[in-house]
């Protein structure tokens, strides 16, 4: 049975912690060490907006500390991963080349959204109460040190995710100057976040019925009292309001923990509590997962070491999907250009040598390629832009996103060529924005009127050619005249000239 030693970094708000796993097909993924220090990164990143350098020193020591731990473990692999604190610092490029220098660790920051979508996989990891409980209207709430994620499931869908920038050290910071004047915290936390709930439920949790809320985050593994991990909303909101009663010193007595963890317990706590009071939810589930974890799974998925119960590419789709939903997109048009681009794609995989991921970021593209005339339709192509780059999509990085909001205003306005583009993306990405803009554009041309002509559509791949066969009787004149520039472009990216041949003719 072959075995991998992996080792998962996760450098947080408040916490560098070092997890060494055993990846095998037979007994899937078993953790052996967990190695852990506390630094408060994002004390300095949320108050100073960037990590000072004792901040940076100690970081290193820590590192330079687990490169010889995953030496002694002879590990196979490595991934480190930097969340909001590194992310939301002014200098962050230079400490993340102080860290390789002087630790040998390349470090990764994280987006939101790929960070969140990696605790979602720690979650899954748990696949038999995961799948069965997002069956019913299930939302995840996970409160991490700069912000907090709410994602809505149900019936296996993801139906909505939302970031809110609450997260524990962050409320901590911001109240820290009002401690001399009342014990009272947690009313002041509610105070301060009631707003943002309150709008959240609003827009997003009103109209779901919703039974379950998993909750992670690094300090509710403090609190909950239930190996299984499960309570009743009634346990959960009555414990929080014991503990509320009492000062930071005497919870960090009463659960045995540092008084520091107590301050940050607090403010996550509250933000569970009112999340849960707002959705009403029945059923509260703590499967005391961590980022580590998500990253280990992420590894072995994509290494084939483990098999993957849980589509999360379905998740990531359905995401679009409501997003689009929420800006009326034309849903016959968008399901033909699904097609039409998805063909293309995959009969043409010798010339553009994309992958899975790449299919993916055109899917994403056709769906959402419309979502601006919600605002304007005479300037929709840079609305479209400005939506999807202002909207989180889950399990996508920033720069996914980047291409697939280019990809989409390019499907109508004049290409960018690169000199214009270098400050954007590399050589690589940018090749991968030009063919997806390419394959969208000619799927498009075919349903210009978005009056679904044809019901099927052959495509073959000759040596110059690639012949699109309409099996129709309606008049396609409005595509076959509008096609040229987009075939033209297509040809200038694969050096294929698309053709449109009709079956049958319109009489």
């Amino acid at each position: 049975m072959n075995i991998t030693t992996f080792a998962a970094i996760d450098i947080g708000s408040y916490e560098v912690g070092m997890k060494i796993f055993e990846l095998s097909s037979k007994s899937g993924m078993k953790q052996i060490d967990f190695i852990r220090h506390r630094i408060e990164l994002g004390k300095d990143t949320y108050v100073l907006g960037k990590i000072g350098c004792d901040l940076t020193d100690r970081l290193c020591e820590v590192l330079c500390d687990f490169t010889k731990i995953m030496k002694s473990y002879q590990v196979d692999a490595y991934r480190a991963c930097a969340t909001s604190a590194v992310r939301e610092a002014k200098n962050t490029i230079m400490l993340l080349d102080q860290i390789r220098l002087r630790t040998g660790i390349v470090v990764e920051v994280l987006s939101n959204s790929e960070q969140r979508f990696l605790r979602y996989k720690s979650i899954a990891y748990q696949v038999d109460h995961f799948e069965r409980i997002i069956q019913t209207g299930t939302a995840i709430l996970d409160v991490g040190g700069g912000s907090s994620q709410f994602s809505l499931y149900d019936k296996d869908k993801l139906i909505a995710t939302q970031n809110i920038r609450l997260g524990s050290l962050r409320i901590r910071e911001k109240l820290a100057g009002l401690r001399k004047y009342t014990t009272n915290i947690p009313a002041l936390v509610e105070e301060l976040i009631d707003s943002d709930i309150s709008n959240l439920y609003l827009q997003y949790i009103k109209n779901y019925t919703i039974k379950n809320i998993i909750v992670v985050g690094d300090y509710i593994n403090y609190f909950q009292s239930d190996k299984s991990g499960f309570l009743t909303r009634e346990k959960f909101i009555n414990s929080c309001e014991k503990l509320f009663l009492l000062s930071t010193d005497e919870i960090a007595v009463k659960l045995g923990i540092p008084a520091e963890d107590a301050t940050l317990l607090i403010p996550s706590l509250m933000i569970y509590k009112r999340v849960i009071e707002k959705t009403g939810a029945e059923n509260i589930w703590t499967p005391g997962v961590k980022l580590s974890d998500g990253i280990a799974y992420d590894y072995a998925e994509n290494n084939k070491i483990i098999k993957v119960k849980h589509d999360f590419e379905h998740d990531i789709i359905a995401a679009a999907r409501n997003i689009g939903k929420r800006y009326i997109n034309n849903k016959e048009h968008i399901q033909m250009l699904e097609e039409l681009a998805l063909k293309i794609f995959d009969r043409t995989v010798k010339i553009h040598g994309m992958s899975k991921r790449e299919r993916l970021l055109l899917q994403i593209a056709v769906i959402l390629h419309d979502c601006g005339k919600y605002i304007s339709l005479s300037s929709f192509a840079e609305c479209s832009y400005n939506i999807i780059m202002a909207t989180e999509i889950i399990g996508l990085s920033h720069l996914e996103r980047e291409i697939i909001a280019n990809v989409v205003k390019f499907n109508t306005t004049e290409f960018v060529y690169y000199d214009e583009l270098a400050g954007k993306f590399d050589r690589q990405s940018y090749i991968l924005l030009e063919k997806i803009t390419a394959i969208l554009r000619v799927a498009n041309a075919l349903d210009r009127s978005h009056r679904q002509k044809f019901k099927n559509v052959k495509i073959t791949l000759n040596e110059k050619e690639l012949v699109l066969t309409l099996d129709t009787m309606s008049n396609v004149l409005l595509e076959k005249g509008l096609f040229k520039e987009k075939a033209e472009f297509f040809e200038e990216v694969f050096s294929i000239k698309p053709v449109i041949q009709q079956k049958k003719k319109f009489e």
